[in-house]
């Protein structure tokens, strides 16, 4: 009696040892596949993070390029100060080249800014003064980039369709950001920006400032 009493006991604890041995492999087990998981999860992660900067390097074109006469549009305006804006063909090819064509026409010469809304942007290039003009051209097609509309941008306004810039465009009194990608930048501001901010305010303003002449650095007026 004693001696079977003995056998089973031994027998429990045999039973219980082996149930805590392959508790701790299993736990062994789950901790090293959790840590092959968290490894993947690793690595998937970096490959991720190297294709966004890979597509991110490509898609976003740089702040500010070296400084070229050619691409640099002059504004004399009526309040008497003189705004240089650096146009970005490298990421508005089309729009850039209008902005060139028309200036070269002096098509912006007395035309005024119709539209001056303060802490927001000054509008102008209508011919008509009312913001329903534009020039005898095709509209042109978007030109949307990473650009962002920060103080100074230069945009190109447009109508409802995306495809509808002609000739007016609009410089950034304050940064706007959410009209990124759904208006086309084609440069910014780069001296004379405190005499875009003395554009007379208003829509369009009681004495408005006008465009006394446009012209690119490169002709010198």
């Amino acid at each position: 009696m004693k001696l079977s009493l003995l056998f089973r006991s031994l027998m429990a604890l045999l039973l219980l040892a082996a149930a805590s041995v392959v508790n701790v492999a299993h736990a062994q087990g789950q901790e090293q596949a959790d840590e092959m998981a968290k490894a993947e999860r690793s690595a998937r992660a970096r490959e991720q993070a190297k294709e966004l900067e890979k597509a991110g390097t490509a898609k976003t074109p740089p702040a500010t390029v070296p400084l070229d006469l050619a691409n640099v549009w002059i504004l004399d305006l009526s309040n008497g100060g003189t705004v240089k804006i650096q146009l970005r063909p490298d990421v508005a090819p089309n729009h850039v080249a209008r902005i060139k064509e028309l200036t070269g026409r002096n098509f912006y010469n007395g035309l005024i800014f119709h539209r001056v809304i303060d802490g927001f942007m000054a509008q102008g290039g209508d011919p008509k003064g009312d913001g329903t003009g534009g020039s005898d051209l095709p509209d042109l097609q978007a030109e949307f980039s990473d650009l962002p509309h920060v103080r100074g941008a230069v945009s190109m306004a447009r109508a409802a369709s995306e495809n509808s810039a002609n000739s007016q465009f609009f410089i950034m009194l304050m940064p706007r950001l959410q009209l990124d990608r759904k208006y086309t930048v084609l440069g910014r501001v780069i001296e004379g920006m405190a005499y875009v901010d003395a554009i007379e305010k208003g829509e369009p303003a009681a004495n408005p400032t006008k465009i006394v002449r446009a012209y690119m650095a490169s002709t010198g007026g």
